[in-house]
């Protein structure tokens, strides 16, 4: 092998490392705070994991099956298979609405308590119900 192309086999899988590490690097504070979610016995054991996806100046964003644009009854047909077409006012249904309030609220509340955390946001997690067939 010449000199050019050792060199430049080099460089670039320097830069192909690099972009891994930059593609896969998650902030501390996001894994510390994702521990602390996962850690919960009644989070864990809920079918959509709560995840922060992005914490910035003081702002948590976390991830969420449901939306304005994604309605809960949609979500919690995703989430639950067996309330797919069920009607909005079915009280099973709301039954599992109310836990998913519950469970976003706990999310909450567990992410708020880190001193660096001064607010909560939401945002629909596109990726996670595409995965399990939603059409958005």
């Amino acid at each position: 092998m010449d000199r050019f192309t050792r060199n430049y086999s080099i460089v670039l899988a320097v830069l192909v490392i690099a972009l891994f590490a930059w593609a896969f690097h998650e902030n501390p504070e996001i894994s510390n705070l994702n521990r602390l979610l996962e850690a919960d016995q009644e989070l864990a054991s809920y079918p959509y994991s709560f995840r922060v996806l992005e914490l910035e100046n003081g702002t948590a964003i976390l991830g969420s099956p449901r939306s304005v644009e994604f309605p809960v009854y949609r979500a919690l047909g995703v989430l639950f298979p067996h309330l797919a077409g069920h009607s909005p006012g079915d009280p099973e249904l709301m039954k599992a609405q109310q836990k998913l309030a519950r469970m976003q609220q706990k999310a909450r509340a567990i992410v708020m308590k880190s001193p660096g955390v001064r607010h909560v946001e939401w945002r629909l997690d596109k990726n996670w119900l595409t995965m399990r067939g939603a059409q958005i």
